[in-house]
């Protein structure tokens, strides 16, 4: 285990939770695949930064000059923490890793003709977005949830110049399984494509090199979010070349993307701000920029040692369990990468009620259902479309009591084994059906709550005097 002590530098570790019984508990997170606590230092940059907050270009204040610094500066930190040359790329701030694919997938100029090969083990918002602008062909996936590359090659081959881009996630948020990227590059560029990495995933865990444009196995575009890299406050790049960006028209326009605009002419402003309209989340930028700053200033080495050495454990621990299913790598594999984030289900046991019973007894806070990758999670649990679409209607019909899915667990930096022992406590007692409390489900948004629990009234932002009734999100 790495000597570095991560704990000391996330916000929040040390908030106990109530649990059934009454009792608090210290709140254990394995849910960092979808999103991760504030860094400290991301959260005193913040402190800092409030007090000179202020618009961004064209402001003559002192607060103005310094706040459009600190922004443009974000830019640079970004193109410099994946080794992006800022000759050939340009940095663009969006909201997240889904925003920033819509953006690409509405300034590529696609038709229907076009073909975009992803693959099946993508989240949705490396899929859906493509469905919108051009047609979609999925790589297949081996066994284990891996990409299959000679299905690339044959795709590539088949399609031809047809295909315009291979955009594939460097780290699966179902399985932890990391695509070989650079191979897949290679295989792209070698047929004409270009190559687009989703890096949500990845750019926690991973050091990331974009690559000289002329090499073979460069990355011509990366996506990334600051919510997964411990700045959870509405920042994520999007990364291109600028010769794409500079063509044609944004695809959201408004102040500030502009250089110069008359009646009938609009001219617009250079990179990034064309594609940056309206007022930016600056505050978001700077959190960015710090979390960049600490992860190359603690290094990705000691970050890989601990969450693998986290995540082996995890395995080992799931091997001398009975009753358990993995999904995707059932085991720890020597030699070969991968990131920490394992997915499972208790034999006969719902999903949601695994998930629920690790909350309301062990303080654990995991992540269950499909995890926004539904055609992956079908794969993987061999669901027949007869039976997909038994539970399409029974959403249709507002019964999600039955819908499939699994139930993950996802290390980050500052997780450990004194945790993962506290989680397999738990599991064991579900395993072995001796868990404490009557657990009830909500067959409308398919929740699972331990009967009689309340929660505490006492957060101040939980809180609306003007509201009568629950506060609840409709999936009707």
């Amino acid at each position: 285990m790495t000597n570095h002590n991560f704990r000391k530098d996330i916000a929040g570790l040390n908030i106990k939770v109530p649990v059934i019984g009454g009792a608090l508990h210290d709140y254990i997170n394995f849910d960092n695949a979808a999103s991760t606590p504030p860094l400290k230092c991301v959260w005193e940059i913040l402190e800092e930064f409030k007090d000179y907050y202020s618009s961004v270009h064209r402001g003559t204040g002192y607060k103005s000059i310094v706040s459009t610094r600190a922004y443009d500066l974000a830019h640079e930190k970004a193109l410099q923490f994946v080794d992006a040359d800022p000759e050939h790329f340009t940095c663009i701030m969006v909201r997240n890793t889904t925003e920033g694919i819509n953006k690409l997938s509405r300034r590529l100029n696609l038709t229907k003709d076009d073909i975009v090969l992803s693959s099946l083990m993508e989240h949705h918002s490396n899929d859906l977005p493509w469905r919108m602008r051009a047609r979609i062909e999925y790589i297949e996936v081996d066994n284990n949830g891996q990409i299959d590359l000679e299905d690339l090659r044959h795709k590539l081959t088949k399609f031809g110049r047809q295909v315009k881009l291979v955009a594939i996630s460097g780290a699966s948020n179902v399985t932890g399984v990391m695509p070989p990227i650079r191979e897949a590059a290679r295989i792209a560029h070698e047929h004409g494509a270009q190559f687009m990495v989703d890096a949500a995933q990845l750019a926690p865990h991973r050091r990331i090199r974009m690559g000289k444009p002329s090499r073979e196995d460069a990355i011509d575009y990366l996506v990334f979010s600051g919510h997964k890299m411990y700045a959870p406050f509405g920042a994520g790049v999007l990364i291109g070349p600028k010769s794409l960006f500079k063509q044609g028209d944004p695809d959201l326009v408004g102040g500030g993307s502009v250089n110069y605009v008359t009646l009938s002419q609009v001219q617009w402003a250079h990179l990034p701000d064309k594609e940056e309209a309206g007022s930016p989340n600056v505050p978001g930028a700077v959190a960015l920029a710090s979390a960049i700053d600490y992860l190359r200033k603690v290094g990705f080495d000691k970050i890989a040692a601990h969450e693998k050495e986290l995540t082996k454990y995890a395995f080992e621990k799931f091997a001398k369990l009975d009753g358990v299913t993995l999904y995707g790598p059932s085991r720890w594999i020597p030699g070969q990468d991968r990131v920490g984030v394992i997915s499972f289900n208790v034999d006969g046991v719902y999903h949601a009620v695994t998930a629920a019973i690790l909350s309301f007894e062990g303080a654990v806070a995991v992540r269950n259902g499909c995890f926004c990758a539904h055609p992956y999670i079908m794969r993987l649990l061999k669901i027949s479309e007869d039976a997909s679409k038994k539970y399409r209607d029974q959403i249709n019909a507002g019964v999600r009591s039955e819908v499939p899915g699994l139930v993950r667990v996802s290390f980050g930096i500052y997780n450990t084994k004194a945790e993962i022992n506290t989680f397999f406590k738990i599991l064991k007692s579900i395993v072995n059906r001796t868990f404490r409390g009557k657990y009830l489900m909500d067959e409308h948004t398919g929740q699972v709550r331990p009967s009689g629990f309340r929660f505490p009234e006492k957060l101040r932002f939980l809180r609306n005097e003007n509201h009568k009734g629950p506060t609840r999100r409709s999936h009707r």
